[in-house]
């Protein structure tokens, strides 16, 4: 399985809730660097929390990888979502290539799970973008194969 992990653009410090904030134009611009890393690649799947910058993030790689498939928006890869759901989410899908779009803490919480089986990653600023790799999305049977900052 091919597991690329994105975190969302920058966006604006404020809005009427955290789930609202917007991306900024750095941040848009920030999410085009990153999805030129994922040119070429076959993804099954892009998959991106409910937030609004984690769907414009989405949006984004979508457009520029001239992806098919809807982005699906799913509700457990919000900031606190528990990295264990979404391992345990990721076995049920059974496919080999997946975008996923969400949040600090759970970007680094996952990647860490994943590689190393312990809640603590790498640090990923906006819009970094972790490739892991591995027969199976199981906690420390991922290998993380790049780490790219944008």
């Amino acid at each position: 399985m091919k597991l690329w992990v994105l975190r969302h653009g920058e966006a604006e410090p404020r809005a009427n809730s955290d789930a609202q904030r917007r991306l900024t134009a750095h941040g848009r611009e920030q999410v085009l660097r990153s999805a030129a890393t994922l040119l070429g690649q076959e993804l099954q799947v892009i998959l991106a929390s409910p937030y609004v910058r984690a769907q414009q993030t989405a949006a984004l790689v979508h457009e520029a990888l001239g992806f098919i498939k809807p982005v699906q928006t799913v509700p457990w890869l919000t900031p606190d979502s528990d990295p264990q759901e979404v391992i345990s989410e990721l076995e049920k899908l059974d496919l080999q290539q997946v975008l996923l779009v969400s949040h600090q803490p759970l970007v680094s919480c996952l990647v860490g799970m994943l590689e190393q089986g312990h809640r603590q990653g790498p640090p990923m600023s906006t819009a970094s973008l972790a490739a892991l790799e591995g027969e199976w999305p199981l906690a420390g049977l991922m290998t993380l194969r790049s780490l790219t900052h944008a």
